[in-house]
């Protein structure tokens, strides 16, 4: 009888994290800001699956893909690499939705001011060589692997062999600040970041500001496990996809920032895949 009883508790410890589907997002940005718009966001898809939604905030883009592959969390807002990443390790796990934006987006280089690099360039200048540079998270699609790629592509260098000092921020916003500080001489941020700071007064403009913008690729997305249904019911996925392509509230998708999200899939983060691999950050 004793295993029996060991055997409910089990089913009904089980049955009772089921019950609350979770979901998380790579930290590009402040915790607190994070944390305020991903409630919201979690409301909102309550409200329109029927589903207990909860986010769980994580502090570094490792510990997303950990928590997705751990199935701690059931979905997540990925960069164009970490989704890649995540759905590697989770069979049938599919990119479902993107912003407008993400499907052709960008990263800028900043400069301290007092690098004296001219804003605004159409390639990367000769002049960042021998400066300190600082991408974001180790695994950023827009903070580092890409313009990791277009720096080789244009020096035919390693970051440390053009840069005096190479540093790793962790986000998009610790990037901006020790550019503008003079931390660092150069880094790359996320676009919509930068202009979304630049908009809300966040950065002052006469000690950094973007010296050159990459060209366009894939990047954020929303990744959900290849097993919700079975754990929640058949047609979760769906309602799920459903609800972030519905989503219209402009207060909602301001805090990403995003017009509103589309469709996408897996295929369309190749040139992410082929990318990552050529850096070593894919195997």
């Amino acid at each position: 009888m004793r295993w029996l009883l060991a055997l409910l508790l089990t089913l009904i410890s089980v049955n009772a994290l089921a019950d609350t589907f979770r979901f998380t997002a790579i930290p590009d940005e402040n915790e607190d800001r994070l944390v305020a718009r991903f409630d919201r966001v979690a409301d909102y898809l309550s409200q329109q699956t029927g589903l207990d939604v909860e986010y769980v905030p994580v502090k570094s883009y490792p510990a997303a893909v950990s928590a997705f592959r751990n199935d701690q969390v059931q979905l997540a807002w990925f960069g164009g690499l970490t989704g890649v990443q995540a759905r590697s390790l989770v069979p049938n796990s599919e990119a479902i939705a993107q912003g407008k934006e993400d499907a052709a987006f960008r990263s800028y280089y900043i400069a301290n001011a007092s690098t004296g690099i001219a804003a605004d360039q159409q390639e990367l200048p000769d002049a960042i060589r021998g400066h300190s540079f600082t991408f974001g998270a180790k695994t950023s699609t827009s903070g580092r692997l890409m313009p990791e790629y277009y720096l080789r592509q244009r020096f035919e260098q390693s970051p440390q062999q053009l840069f005096s000092r190479v540093g790793f921020s962790g986000d998009h916003t610790r990037t901006i600040a020790l550019v503008e500080s003079g931390a660092y001489d150069i880094g790359a941020v996320n676009y919509k970041v930068w202009q979304a700071e630049v908009r809300q007064h966040k950065v002052d403009t006469n000690k950094v500001h973007v010296i050159w913008k990459s060209p366009r690729y894939p990047d954020y997305q929303w990744t959900i496990r290849g097993d919700v249904d079975q754990h929640f019911g058949e047609g979760t996925r769906a309602a799920v996809r459903q609800a972030l392509l519905d989503m219209t509230d402009p207060e909602l998708l301001k805090s990403f920032p995003r017009e509103g999200f589309i469709p996408v899939s897996n295929d369309d983060y190749e040139p992410i895949k082929r990318v990552g691999k050529q850096l070593g950050l894919l195997r």
